[in-house]
């Protein structure tokens, strides 16, 4: 897997949102002030403000404008606006030849999740599961969004919050994301392999039982058999339902640390929270439960 350029002052960075709308035109203006705080140029894309139902325009727009900014020679990143659905929609028609001539990065959490498996792997190319665009970004998030995808450095990332549910240490190559879209591609091509992967997850608006639900689908089509390591983020906003409580979020979690039966390192900065990590998926780390630690390898 091979991580693309660093960024660094006067690169230009592609502003596309390949799933759900934005919200209004303060989205795109925080994007754009974002990019520009970086000292980055923001290229932004012609269908961004286009709007179908709960997605950003139609595919065929969402898709031209990801597919511009892939064949772009001069374009150094593609920084998604948003999140929300419709990224999965676009997987089998993505100029994945142009992203395997020009490797750049590529920056979103969410349901972004479905172009970091699908270009990753295509492309044998590290991408970068952390904020969107449109985000309020605290100083937290700029540090390791920086330290990812512009240090040139050792690239540590920290969890003093972290909770230890499997202790140990564990070497392999980054995947995962949002839980519903690992979920929503399992047995399809664009599928990720997690075979001696470091496996990252989160997710939000889900209830307890459909979490589950999830999680078992990724069990049973082989998905946690052979795991290297185990990161679980956050999982936020559970709705208000009586069987949360009988049955909570930690009781789902543990049992899912028993199922993979690797080391596995829980409450980190990952999910829809105001402080996120970023992580390269597709590079290898080094994940020490006891240190509450993930050290990514940049070099091959």
């Amino acid at each position: 897997m091979r991580f693309p350029r660093l960024l660094g002052a006067g690169s230009r960075v592609a502003l596309v949102a390949p799933a759900g709308p934005l919200s209004g035109e303060s989205d795109l203006q925080r994007a754009i002030d974002s990019t520009r705080a970086f000292g980055w140029e923001p290229i932004v894309g012609e269908h961004v403000r286009s709007k179908d139902g709960y997605l950003a325009g139609s595919d065929a727009e969402r898709l031209a404008d990801l597919n511009q900014a892939g064949a772009d020679d001069s374009i150094d990143a593609v920084w998604c606006i948003r999140g929300g659905y419709g990224a999965m929609r676009l997987l089998d028609a993505i100029d994945y030849e142009a992203w395997c001539r020009r490797p750049k990065a590529l920056i979103g959490f969410s349901d972004i999740t479905a172009l970091h498996a699908a270009i990753g792997a295509r492309a044998e190319l590290v991408t970068f599961h952390g904020p969107t665009a449109r985000a309020s970004l605290t100083d937290f998030c700029k540090s390791s969004l920086l330290q990812a995808v512009a240090g040139g450095g050792p690239l540590v990332l920290s969890a003093p919050s972290g909770m230890a549910l499997r202790p140990g240490r564990a070497r392999g190559r980054l995947v995962g994301g949002n839980l519903a879209l690992l979920a929503g591609m399992a047995g399809t091509p664009f599928a990720p392999s997690y075979d001696d992967a470091i496996l990252v997850l989160e997710d939000v608006n889900e209830s307890v039982y459909r979490l589950d639900r999830m999680l078992t689908q990724l069990r049973l089509s082989g998905g946690l058999s052979n795991l290297a390591g185990l990161i679980l983020g956050q999982f936020t906003d559970i709705p208000e339902d009586a069987s949360n409580e009988d049955r909570p979020l930690s009781e789902l979690l543990d049992e899912l640390a028993g199922w993979c039966g690797v080391p596995c390192l829980a409450n980190v900065p990952v999910g829809h929270v105001t402080d996120i990590w970023t992580v390269p998926l597709g590079a290898t780390a080094e994940l020490d439960v006891d240190e509450r630690t993930l050290n990514v390898v940049r070099s091959p």
